[in-house]
């Protein structure tokens, strides 16, 4: 038994490359966690320092109240005319302490602080309030706020210290970062679900889109024709000038295909009816319906080609080297014949160079073959369209029968060999790029003058 056949599938696959929707909901969580984060650490930095601020205050309010009630003894040490309001100095170890200290005397603590002492060093001098934290003891840090004073009288310089434990500011510190990040987080939650909400309702309209290329690609319509958002209308105006354009070629490809059909039916059966009465002249009958059938592929196949590739953005042409390829190709078919090009060498059109070289041929060999000897290219540039200008010093055509040359099969001059497709190729070749073809009489030479106009390239 003989193997089967390997079947061969050929599909286009298109692979995505990650999500627009996941990718803009990315770029947006990185953004919205990054302000996020920067706002609530200047914010915490601000509300801790306006807490501790105001938590110095309240020491430096009984500091000053102390420094305001001190006086000296007989014996020249501190003591006080009244007493601080706070209990909490009465009692050991209650996290609210003062101490007065100078050098040469023993410090003079409040009972709260029992058994231990302030640290109290005189290396510097604190003529204005001095605030810092302080750990000297282990179970206990505390907020120091001091000041060095000379009271009335005295010589001696007494440093008044006012400490209070941490553990309540502190406290207060740690609700106020809970509450900041507990109200950032929900608001960063709630900016992304935004964000995310914002990213799927904007690309909506994308999706329906593609319901719509869908429904296109079911045939059930031919174009997009619901209202779509400003951003993508665009869009969608190309891609239905995208499907007009798939649509002419289809069906300009149909207009062709029965073209061609219906102009290779009737040498067809000429040929069938010689061959089938076994006539005399079947030979000379068959080369001459193949010739016309030739030509007649010739032409079609011409036109085929150009609209083939008249879709390429990059169709692009230089005028000059191709006239300069046809001067060569022509220069040696009629050697009597003067061939002169003149204009501007730096232009080009929006043609492929096949294409470009098949009309410039055409149009040349037949001011070549009909004219008188003399033939004059003129190339420039008028507005958006580069005109090139072919004329000859023959007999010219009549004003009259200027039309009817373009006809497929047309020549007023049966003597010459030929086809009678070159101006109908021009002609419909020109007429895909979106350009024109006109016969007129040439004021130099007396002959003919075609003046062809091609789209400019950019």
């Amino acid at each position: 038994m003989a193997a089967a056949a390997p079947v061969t599938v050929d599909a286009t696959v298109t692979h995505a490359r990650g999500s627009l929707s996941r990718r803009m909901i990315l770029i947006a969580a990185v953004w919205i966690s990054l302000l996020l984060a920067g706002g609530g650490f200047a914010l915490d930095r601000v509300l801790v320092s306006a807490v501790t601020h105001n938590f110095d205050d309240q020491l430096e309010y009984v500091l000053r109240s102390l420094i305001t009630s001190a006086q000296l003894d007989s014996n020249g040490e501190v003591m006080f005319s009244r007493t601080a309001a706070d209990q909490r100095f009465l009692e050991p170890y209650s996290g609210l302490y003062w101490q007065v200290s100078a050098k040469g005397f023993e410090p003079f603590p409040s009972r709260s602080l029992w058994d231990r002492r302030l640290a109290h060093g005189d290396a510097h001098v604190d003529r204005d309030v001095h605030e810092y934290d302080s750990t000297q003891f282990a179970d206990e840090k505390l907020r120091v706020v001091e000041r060095d004073v000379t009271l009335p009288g005295a010589k001696t310089q007494w440093r008044f210290q006012v400490a209070e434990s941490r553990a309540e500011l502190d406290a207060q510190i740690a609700v106020l970062r809970r509450t900041l990040v507990r109200s950032f987080a929900l608001l960063a939650l709630g900016l992304m679900v935004l964000a995310a909400l914002q990213t799927l309702y904007g690309l909506w309209p994308l999706r329906r889109v593609r319901r719509e290329i869908a429904a296109m690609r079911a045939g059930s319509v031919n174009r997009i024709a619901r209202p779509m958002p400003i951003e993508v209308v665009p869009m969608v105006e190309e891609l239905n000038a995208l499907v007009a354009h798939n649509e002419r070629q289809a069906e300009e490809a149909r207009e062709h295909a029965g073209n061609l059909a219906h102009a290779l039916k009737t040498p067809l059966t000429v040929i069938m009816n010689a061959a089938t009465a076994h006539a005399d002249d079947l030979a000379e009958t068959v080369c001459r319906e193949a010739t016309t059938m030739r030509r007649q592929v010739d032409h079609h196949l011409a036109r085929a080609r150009a609209v083939g590739r008249r879709g390429s953005a990059h169709s692009r042409a230089d005028v000059w080297p191709s006239l300069e390829a046809v001067e060569r190709a022509v220069g040696r078919l009629y050697r009597h014949v003067r061939l002169d090009i003149t204009g501007a060498k730096d232009l080009a059109v929006h043609v492929e160079r096949q294409d470009l070289d098949e009309m410039l041929g055409n149009l040349i060999e037949n001011a070549a073959k009909y004219g008188g000897g003399s033939v004059f290219v003129t190339v420039g540039a008028v507005d958006r369209w580069v005109e090139m200008q072919i004329e000859d010093d023959g007999p010219g055509i009549p004003e009259g029968e200027r039309t009817r040359i373009f006809d497929r099969g047309v020549r007023l001059d049966s003597g010459k060999p030929g086809t009678g497709l070159g101006l109908a190729i021009v002609r419909d070749v020109a007429e895909i790029y979106g350009g024109t073809v006109a016969l007129e009489e040439s004021e130099d030479l007396g002959g003919l003058l075609v003046r062809l106009r091609l789209p400019v390239a950019g």
